[in-house]
């Protein structure tokens, strides 16, 4: 199982990204997903997570700015963020739960890098 982050790039303040999660391979259930981000120096932070019921939670630095969303139909999950600001600087991680039959699993996609310009 793996999962393949894409959308990240260079952006100026004030500008919008949307970042994109595929989880590809043979899975019986996906849960709960998320964003997380780390910035240089820093240590990993969560930044959204949705629920499979579709229940969302943002980190209060994001909030109002970003909207998570998933397609469960396509076993992904997007992370819409607008008006960008230089502190979003970071490497953007989705992280997934799923099931395989009865046993339960986490994963980490590669990354992908914002950078937000002012």
């Amino acid at each position: 199982v793996q999962l393949q982050a894409s959308g990240g790039g260079l952006v100026q303040a004030g500008g919008s990204l949307r970042l994109s999660c595929a989880v590809s391979g043979s899975i019986s259930r996906l849960d709960t997903m998320a964003w997380h981000r780390q910035a240089p120096g820093k240590q990993r932070e969560l930044v959204a997570t949705i629920t499979s019921g579709g229940y969302t939670n943002y980190a209060d630095s994001v909030e109002g700015r970003s909207t998570i969303s998933r397609d469960n139909a396509k076993n992904s999950v997007l992370l819409q963020m607008n008006n960008l600001k230089p502190e979003d600087t970071a490497v953007y991680y989705c992280y997934a739960q799923y099931y395989i039959s009865t046993y339960y699993y986490t994963n980490w996609g590669q990354g992908t890098q914002v950078t937000v310009s002012s």
